[in-house]
């Protein structure tokens, strides 16, 4: 196998591996790219983030500065929000689905060090996903660590550290990060395919039996122009 197999598969992998340096040099170079853009240049940003991101979903919004590993592991919904700050470690997978608010300050870490410091220093580590489920708020400053899910309808108090799953529907807060509350109610269902064209509505029917003669100096000519 090789280093970056070894890293998908969730094992022991060299990261000084040639191959695994320079993707994560390519991205970080897009990463200082996208950082260095004038801020209202949007058109920009958006072509920049979608080479850096291929795999983001429509109205994703990250204010620079923003910094990741490789890019191609983070696999984001439909209209994704961070503020400032943002760190993702995508050494494994990191998946964010619809209608994700993230606060200033945020890292999200797949990538692991083993404790055995001889290993370490043979600078092995390895790398776990990152799951992050739809319609989720992660305040600022808040750290979410590898091997964690985070369920749908959640909301993720500032400053804390998530080192296990939180389920669905509960505000978690804390270091270690723990549900303290429940959400009881459900944010309204999004259509399966927004793409699917909305039935238009029926126009009021025309008058009948009403002539208007377009001669000149008649009032009903004055209809604005249509572009």
């Amino acid at each position: 196998m090789t280093e970056k197999e070894k890293q998908q598969a969730g094992e022991l992998y060299n990261g000084n591996d040639p191959e695994l340096v320079k993707e994560r040099t390519k991205a970080k170079k897009m990463c200082s790219e996208y950082n260095d853009i004038e801020y209202n240049d949007y058109q920009k940003r958006e072509r920049v983030l979608g080479r850096l991101l291929p795999l983001k979903g429509d109205d994703a919004v990250i204010e620079p500065d923003f910094f990741c590993d490789y890019g191609y592991n983070i696999i984001m919904g439909r209209k994704f929000y961070s503020n400032h700050n943002l760190v993702i470690l995508d050494c494994a997978e990191v998946t964010f689905g619809n209608n994700v608010f993230i606060g200033p300050n945020c890292g999200f870490y797949t990538a692991e060090h083993p404790i055995d410091a001889d290993t370490r220093n043979q600078g092995l580590e390895s790398a776990k996903p990152i799951k992050v489920g739809s319609n989720v708020w992660i305040g600022g400053n808040v750290t979410v660590l590898g091997g964690v899910t985070i369920g749908d309808n959640t909301v993720i108090g500032a400053g804390s550290v998530v080192t296990k799953d939180i389920p669905a529907n509960c505000v978690a807060v804390g270091n270690p990060c723990k549900p303290v509350k429940e959400i009881t109610s459900r944010p309204s269902a999004e259509p399966e395919d927004e793409a699917q064209e909305k039935p238009k509505p029926t126009p009021p029917p025309k008058p009948r039996h009403l002539k208007v003669d377009l001669v000149e100096n008649n009032p009903f000519n004055s209809f604005p122009d249509k572009k």
